[in-house]
């Protein structure tokens, strides 16, 4: 293996060797010095090592000298490009030809008229490997005004902007102007060079008129690339590109390739170049993006974000801006909550496995952190477009407090909670009511006991009385509708008294009516079977319906306490009142009854229902509850409707 090698590295240096000789024998041939200068330059291209050697041997001086002292153009163009391929191979190359001399013999040949195209756009490739990575270089090309020419060739050569590319004359000027726009970039960036990017931003209103009337990717591309590295990190240069109206000009040209980009896959991708352009003008100084909120670039930004053509780099670039264009402007960071930026940031965090396009989803949200709370609290404290600013100050005049909104929820919540608690309540009494006839004969004989009970305390219950309060039941079972058991206080005291010997005081509050306990004179002569009863009704539309009494029992005289004999008489009275005024009110809340309760068994869907609350005039307190919930609702989302309406 190692002689293999050895001898190919020595038929390497014997064919350059050859090939340096005919360069300098053949001076009178110059097909066959260009035939050998391109072999010399394939034969570089492919070993480093031969870069070396032909440095060694003197042939790199010596074809710098051939380029320059040659008369046939075909000889110097041939020269040039085997200078640019061994500068670009070897970086020691690179420095020993990056001199004042050759950069001046550069310059005559792109100033020189009777020059060609190629003979200029080699001279331009030459210029470009020079200083390439290297601040010599760039500081050479500025001090012997190599730079300003290079300005000139890019004002001059594309005079119409009508570009046909199938001309083959308007083709190689493009080409050549292409080349001037390469090497311009390289004077101005890697490394960043601040004096020249003073010289060049003198072509940006030039620039800017090539981005108004030819929005081509060929012409697009290479200016953008050359506007992004000549104001990148210097803040004296975006100010500049801004006052001469380059940012209004690349907004104006985003608008356009993203209206276009839902037709054609490249106008997506050429906005892509346009965004980074506008990146790198507003990356230093982000009150720049005010400017951007003229045209409503967020919201062109966060559309681009959705198409699937692009890639997570071109995403990338796209969320990084939008970082930028939200970092300090209000403006933009309420159109880019307006149109839903927050869940798609939210979106490419949960789903992207990119770490760098996680940090810029991350970068954003964080700068909306703040419009966010603000928008949540007021949004009186922003002036928009005036238009919109009228209908938000309309809205607002209508919203309360966020804090308002929360205590009101929780007190809805605790409302709803309570009538669902009643509501089970209720469906369980209904369940233990039993038939009515025999609640009914059940009732009566309550009646006699209480009777039987309280006879030996001086008073009784006539028998006319038990007879009417016998019709009466009969009379409510035939019509379906039970009335108040007493309509008013008199009835009550009067039924109270009659049941039992105990004088009762009877107290009204706002709600319902509570009997307490009383003072009697008459705490004797108590049986020794006491008697203990409950009657409960309720009142309602369709049916009345009555609880059935505990037995009674005998003989409990050993169950009981030893205490008053009073208390216990008046705490059975008290339980008998209180089932009477429970179900009093019972009734007074069945009575207007709301048609949302009645009609649970109907077949009711969303709009229909909707509808029956709306028209019902006594609503209870969970179907109001849903009333003004589903009213908020719509009011929302009418706001919502007007807002993007005004977009």
């Amino acid at each position: 293996m190692e002689s293999e090698d050895t001898k190919k590295i020595q038929g390497m240096k014997t064919d350059l060797n050859l090939l340096l000789e005919c360069l300098k024998y053949q001076i009178d041939n110059p097909f066959l010095q260009k035939e050998a200068l391109v072999t010399i330059h394939s034969i570089c291209q492919q070993n480093s090592n031969a870069v070396v050697y032909f440095r060694e041997i003197g042939g790199l001086m010596f074809v710098k000298n051939l380029g320059k002292s040659s008369e046939h153009s075909m000889v110097k163009e041939a020269a040039l490009y085997t200078l640019g391929t061994i500068a670009e191979q070897n970086v020691y190359c690179q420095q020993t030809l990056c001199t004042s001399e050759l950069f001046e013999d550069l310059i005559l040949f792109l100033s020189n008229n009777d020059s060609n195209t190629n003979l200029k756009r080699v001279s331009v490739y030459v210029i470009l490997v020079l200083v390439s990575n290297n601040r010599t270089g760039q500081t050479l090309v500025r001090e012997t005004g190599c730079i300003k020419v290079l300005l000139q060739l890019f004002r001059i050569l594309l005079s119409k902007y009508e570009l046909n590319l199938s001309d083959k004359n308007v083709f190689d000027s493009y080409q050549l102007w292409s080349s001037v726009c390469s090497t311009l970039c390289v004077c101005v960036n890697n490394p960043q060079n601040d004096e020249n990017q003073m010289l060049c931003c003198s072509l940006f209103p030039h620039a800017n008129d090539w981005l108004i009337n030819c929005v081509k990717p060929e012409i697009i591309r290479p200016i953008c690339s050359f506007i992004g590295l000549t104001l990148a990190n210097n803040t004296y240069v975006q100010k500049y590109f801004i006052s001469v109206g380059g940012l209004d000009v690349l907004s104006q040209v985003l608008v356009q390739l993203e209206s276009d980009s839902h037709k054609t896959l490249s106008s997506a991708k050429l906005a892509v170049v346009v965004i980074k352009t506008v990146d790198a003008c507003i990356a230093d100084n982000p009150t720049f993006g005010e400017v951007l909120a003229k045209y409503h670039i967020v919201s062109k930004l966060l559309a681009l974000l959705l198409h699937e053509s692009l890639d997570s780099e071109e995403k990338f670039s796209i969320i990084l801006t939008l970082g930028h264009c939200t970092e300090a402007c209000e403006e933009n960071q309420y159109e880019f909550f307006k149109n839903c930026g927050l869940p798609l940031m939210i979106q490419t965090l949960t789903e992207s496995q990119n770490e760098e396009l996680n940090k810029a989803a991350t970068f954003v949200l964080y700068n909306c952190k703040k419009i966010t709370e603000k928008l949540s609290l007021s949004l009186r404290e922003y002036s928009f477009d005036e238009n919109e600013a009228e209908k938000l100050e309309d809205i607002n005049m209508k919203e309360k407090n966020i804090e308002e909104y929360w205590k009101k929820a929780k007190e809805i919540l605790q409302r709803i909670e309570q009538l669902e608690a009643e509501g089970n309540e209720e469906k369980i009494q209904r369940e233990k009511y039993k038939d009515v006839s025999s609640v009914n004969i059940n009732t009566q004989n309550t009646w006699k006991h209480l009777h039987a009970d309280s006879s030996g305390g001086g008073l009784k219950v006539e028998d006319e009385k038990d007879k009417s309060q016998s019709r009466k039941l009969q009379s409510f079972k035939s019509q379906g509708v039970m009335s108040k058991a007493c309509t008013n206080d008199d009835q009550m005291k009067t039924l109270l008294k009659s049941a039992n010997p105990v004088n009762a005081c009877y107290r009204k509050s706002e709600q319902n009516e509570t009997l307490w306990k009383a003072n009697s004179t008459r705490s004797q002569n108590f049986h020794e079977g006491t008697t203990s009863g409950k009657s409960c009704f309720v009142s309602q539309s369709s049916d009345c319906v009555f609880k059935h009494p505990n037995p009674i029992v005998k003989n409990r005289r050993q169950h009981l306490p030893v205490g008053d004999p009073f208390t216990l008489c008046s705490d059975i009275i008290n339980k008998e009142v209180i089932n009477f005024l429970s179900a009093d009110s019972c009734s007074k809340m069945f009575k207007y009854r709301c048609s949302g309760c009645i009609a649970v068994g109907k077949s009711l869907n969303s709009r229909n229902f909707s509808k029956l609350l709306h028209s019902c005039l006594y609503q209870c307190d969970r179907h109001k509850v849903i009333v003004e919930a589903e009213d908020r609702y719509k009011s929302e989302l009418r706001k919502s409707l007007i807002c993007n309406k005004s977009n």
